[in-house]
Parts: structure tokens; C-alpha cells; sequence
């Protein structure tokens, strides 16, 4: 089943928000000490993941143009409407909770290798084990996310799903049409881009930064374009 490895993702990241609501009660003191700890994490697993690239140049224009495109279409406003739209339906008890637990960990979960890699496997080969991994992962750091963001993180499960689910089942294609040298080149290289906009994430949590990471998200598309582009010419 193509969609199995997404499933799990999206059910573990849905557990995960469950067992948080539950252990809501851990003292602010904890709280803060933990983020700070998954902060710092998720900055060097970026960091990590953004040494991999083989052709710099492309992360660096990918970034470059995918900002400027993600300025104009603002995708980081929309986001937050959304997740305020998702507050307001579920009424959510104290202003902002439910949008930025799901706003935080849309992008925490949605950005990164292990997304893109995962449901490429889970369409190429029907192997679902990156994707069992990242569920695992996802599942303990939403447990986390709910204790200090609110219930809010539970409902990043449905963007999740969708973001890999279609993946997957375009990879079942992509080999007809797409050389392995582009999809190779690519998972590298957004591989490298996606790692940069993970340190973001982390140094948001950790309070040193306030970039709008939503909207560099267009880099990940552009890199599929620069790499296309440098194969053909």
C-alpha cells in the first residue's frame, strides 16, 4: 500500500498531540528547558542536513528566489489564517494557542529530508521504513510541541499527510518521466535547502530569530527547477 508510511505518520503525530494534552501539566520550568533542548536539536539537525549539498550554489539561489516568491504569495500569512480559521472552528480557549501549535508544527514536520526521501520511497520501492522512522520521531516531539504549544499540533497530522501522501503517489510516476540522476540530484540539494529552513525552525524555538519560515518554503520547489534545468544544459 503506497499511503501506508504516511498514515502512520500522520496517526503517530496524532497520538503523540493526545498524550501531550494529557501531560499538560509539566511545570513551565520543564517546559522551557526541554523546547530550549529540541530547539538546539532541530538547529543542528538543520545544519547537518544543509552540508549535504554537492552544488551550493543552487541551495543558495533556491533560497534567493524561493523568498522572493514566498514574500509575494505570503505563504506565511496564510498559513497562520489557516491555522486561525482552524482555532475559530474549534474554538480554541486561549487566542493564538491552536494556530501556532499548528502553524510550529506544520513546518517542523512537513520540512526535511526525512518528508521528501520517506514518500519517494514509500512511491518508488514500497519501502515505508523512512517513513516509520520520521512517525517515530514525529510521534515523540509532538508530544512536546502539545505540552507548550496546545492542542493545536494535532491538526499539522492533516497538512502531513497530504504534503507526503501526494508525494507518494507521484513517485509511483515520476521514474517513467524523470531521470534517477534529477531525483538523485534533487533529494541532495533539497535535501541541503530544506536543512537550512530547519535551523530557522530552531532558532525561532529558541528565540534568536523571527524569520517567516512558510515563506521560503517555495525554495524547495525552485531547487526542483534549478536542478532540472542544470541536467538539460
Amino acid at each position: 500500500m503506497v499511503l501506508l508510511g504516511t498514515i502512520v505518520n500522520g496517526i503517530c503525530i496524532a497520538i503523540g498531540s493526545l498524550l501531550g494534552k494529557i501531560f499538560h501539566r509539566i511545570p513551565e520550568r520543564v517546559k522551557a528547558t526541554v523546547m530550549g533542548g529540541i530547539g538546539l536539536a532541530v538547529a543542528l539537525l538543520g545544519i547537518q542536513m544543509g552540508i549535504k549539498s554537492e552544488q551550493f550554489l543552487i541551495v543558495i539561489f533556491s533560497l534567493v528566489l524561493g523568498g522572493v516568491l514566498g514574500e509575494i504569495w505570503d505563504w506565511d500569512q496564510k498559513l497562520n489564517q489557516l491555522g486561525e480559521w482552524v482555532e475559530k472552528k474549534v474554538g480554541g480557549s486561549q487566542q493564538g494557542n491552536i494556530a501556532k501549535g499548528f502553524v510550529s508544527a506544520t513546518l517542523l514536520f512537513v520540512i526535511g529530508a526525512m518528508a521528501i526521501v520517506g514518500a519517494l520511497d514509500s512511491g518508488l520501492r514500497g519501502d515505508h521504513r523512512v517513513l516509520y522512522t520520521k512517525s517515530i520521531l514525529d510521534g515523540f516531539t509532538s508530544i512536546i510541541l502539545t505540552t507548550t504549544l496546545g492542542i493545536g499540533v494535532i491538526f499539522s497530522a492533516i497538512p502531513v499527510m497530504i504534503y507526503e501522501g501526494g508525494i507518494a503517489l507521484l513517485a509511483t510516476q515520476i521514474e517513467r518521466w524523470v531521470p534517477k540522476e534529477i531525483i538523485d540530484s534533487f533529494i541532495a540539494e533539497s535535501t541541503a535547502t530544506g536543512g537550512i529552513l530547519i535551523m530557522a525552525i530552531g532558532l525561532n524555538m529558541l528565540g534568536i530569530t523571527n524569520i517567516r519560515v512558510a515563506n521560503l518554503l517555495p525554495s524547495i520547489i525552485v531547487t526542483a527547477f534549478a536542478v532540472s534545468i542544470l541536467y538539460f544544459f
